[in-house]
């Protein structure tokens, strides 16, 4: 499956400019307020934690987590978006450690972290069971898995409103995307009802479905809407 991974890199770095430049939209708009909102639920204010943002493109989460107090890293496979986040960090002043690390297999010591969250990753895991095993490694016990994501091999095309996530997305890549999930829907079984069997082989516990961040976050459409329904799922070490 190394194959599927560097066209995900590829992939990723066609579109890290826009998508960069769409994420710091984001950051400075309404939604900021909205994810962290979302991230309280599993992180309340007073307790710093150490937390890993697995995927984290441009650093989105990170970014609200640091600005939490959080001592956060931030790792994603593609390059380009490691650069991104780096500089961005700097525009927001936010101290955040970024490293180009494979989402499978993170180079970090076992029981490295409090926590670890990802955002709109997992769908793209060719070997997810792999991913959850290595990730209950690298948390303490006690510690917090936070997984938000959504079936997207699974998702069925629609018609889509002018406004959307993927709106400004070209024709070749949007083909490209199919493609993927083409190759990568035979690996999975169906969402999010895999992750909770996964999760528990994989020695997580109290594992928890929420199925109304999707409506909380996306509540008009706009440029960040996502049309594919999404859950959260969260899970102790």
């Amino acid at each position: 499956m190394d194959t599927i991974k560097n066209d995900m890199k590829k992939y990723w770095s066609q579109r890290v400019e826009k998508f960069s430049l769409l994420r710091q939209r984001e950051f400075a708009s309404e939604k900021h307020e909205q994810w962290l909102a979302e991230l309280d639920r599993y992180f309340p204010p007073g307790r710093k934690l150490d937390i890993l943002d697995i995927g984290t493109g441009t650093g989105f989460l990170a970014f609200l987590l640091a600005e939490r107090g959080h001592h956060v890293t931030g790792i994603d496979l593609t390059p380009d978006m490691i650069m991104k986040a780096k500089k961005i960090a700097g525009r927001l002043e936010l101290s955040v450690d970024f490293f180009v690390m494979d989402a499978e297999k993170p180079d970090f010591s076992p029981a490295s972290f409090d926590a670890i969250v990802t955002r709109k990753l997992t769908w793209a895991l060719p070997n997810l069971p792999l991913a959850y095993q290595t990730w209950h490694k690298l948390l303490r016990p006690g510690g917090i898995l936070v997984n938000f994501d959504a079936d997207y091999c699974r998702e069925k095309p629609a018609a889509v409103p002018s406004h959307h996530a993927h709106q400004d997305v070209s024709t070749g890549l949007m083909q490209e995307y199919e493609r993927m999930k083409n190759v990568l829907r035979p690996c999975q079984k169906p969402r999010p009802q895999w992750d909770t069997e996964l999760l528990l082989q994989a020695g997580f516990s109290n594992i928890a479905i929420d199925n109304g961040i999707w409506q909380r976050v996306y509540t008009k459409i706009d440029e960040f809407y996502d049309p594919t329904p999404g859950f959260a799922i969260s899970a102790t070490a």
